[in-house]
């Protein structure tokens, strides 16, 4: 094991047990919580050695980043989530490019996803060289999907309002080629992680006034929490959180 890959070895370590304790408080098994590895900006080699670590989800926010990672991650069998804002210009190479979409906040884009399964672009099957990846792309299999929900009021941040979760879920489940799990969001930054809790208790809130309507088994899956403020987030009902700088260290730059 090189020095770099035992490092990440180590922050993963020191991951699962904060998001161990974090459940422990919570009353809840830690095993329902995935662990979603945001590799934005990180290389291919880190990537590689977190999931021989035993990582299995990986988040990018950006479409090209995906693809230029394409080539050198073919044969690993992982998820991968697109976590950043998705513009609808984008929208079919996304649906072919990741396993689930975790940053829908309109009609219109889940429109476009769906259609985009059943349409494959000109020549994008041609790059897929491997089963592992090829899974992705198979025509007729349902994208997953979480609705992202705005959180953060700078006008910048993207997400659909919480007055507009109730619509944009019922849209969305009579999209066929659409399976939609859950909601997903991301609160202001602030230094006292506690801080952040009435924003997450929000979202699941805004998830229990859907259930209350629509079924208790819809939206089983609540993304919140980073590095910073992820056991707040367990303790208030994530079942993802989304962990960049405390597995891979600070984000390489260019």
């Amino acid at each position: 094991m090189t020095s770099a890959s035992g490092e990440l070895a180590e922050n993963l370590a020191r991951v699962r047990e904060r998001m161990n304790m974090a459940a422990s408080r919570a009353g809840r098994p830690a095993d329902e919580i995935t662990l979603l590895a945001v590799s934005k900006t990180h290389s291919v080699r880190k990537i590689q050695n977190l999931y021989e670590a035993g990582v299995r989800h990986f988040g990018e926010n950006r479409v090209q980043e995906r693809e230029s990672k394409l080539a050198h991650l073919s044969a690993l069998p992982a998820t991968w989530h697109l976590i950043g804002h998705l513009q609808k210009n984008k929208a079919a190479r996304a649906a072919q490019l990741f396993d689930a979409i975790d940053s829908v906040d309109s009609a219109a884009l889940a429109e476009k996803l769906d259609r985009a399964r059943t349409n494959f672009p000109t020549g994008l099957a041609d790059q897929i060289k491997t089963a592992s990846e090829s899974k992705q792309f198979v025509p007729g299999n349902r994208l997953r999907v979480l609705i992202e929900v705005k959180l953060d009021p700078e006008p910048a941040k993207s997400g659909i309002d919480g007055e507009g979760v109730q619509r944009l879920v019922e849209a969305i489940v009579r999209l066929p080629n659409l399976d939609l799990r859950g909601l997903m969001g991301v609160p202001p930054y602030f230094d006292d992680p506690e801080e952040a809790r009435p924003h997450f208790r929000r979202l699941r809130e805004l998830r229990d006034a859907v259930r209350a309507k629509m079924g208790a088994e819809i939206l089983p899956v609540l993304s919140m929490g980073m590095s910073h403020d992820f056991e707040i987030a367990i303790e208030e009902g994530a079942t993802e959180v989304r962990v960049g700088t405390a597995l891979f260290g600070e984000r390489e730059r260019a």
